[in-house]
């Protein structure tokens, strides 16, 4: 029997950034995982990784958390690290088809290979005026970010990925 499947929409700035399908792994009414390809088209290097097609993302949300936390591997199963998107907390539609986020543009880089952490898009959140919108959802967006690089920095990242 496959697993459910699920559309999985990251919007930013009120707008649909990416919408793809994928298969629900669990759901406790609190920390959803999901399981996707890459979904861009193409290779999207970034300099320290490469989404390429053929990876696979298992990727974490949570109801009550300003964060998701997105474990990628290769096409031969070979870790890459996590990618952690802050966002609002995640959102299941009530028919349970669709689960939405809101990219807040903070982003975090956890390596597997090299240990490395990269905090991401700190001018891009600067830019995007959230402070000024919305002081609160900032906050919880700086707060989000500190914690999953403490937790990273800590070896208490990957025990996330259990609750």
């Amino acid at each position: 029997m496959s697993a459910p499947s699920i559309d999985v929409r990251l919007v930013k700035a009120g707008a649909t950034k990416i919408r793809y399908p994928a298969e629900l792994l669990t759901d406790d009414g609190t920390h959803l995982a999901v399981r996707a390809p890459w979904a861009a088209p193409g290779v999207r290097d970034f300099g320290f990784v490469r989404f390429e097609p053929g990876d696979v993302f298992t990727e974490h949300y949570w109801r009550d958390r300003w964060y998701s936390v997105k474990e990628v591997r290769s096409g031969d199963g070979t870790l890459k690290g996590w990618y952690c998107d802050i966002t609002r907390p995640a959102v299941l539609a009530q028919d349970g088809t669709e689960l939405s986020v809101e990219d807040l543009d903070l982003d975090l880089w956890v390596s597997a290979d090299r240990g490395e952490i990269l905090r991401l898009d700190e001018d891009e959140f600067e830019e995007s005026g959230l402070a000024g919108r919305d002081p609160e959802a900032a906050e919880q967006a700086v707060l989000a970010l500190d914690e999953l690089e403490r937790r990273a920095r800590t070896g208490r990242f990957t025990e996330l990925l259990r609750s």
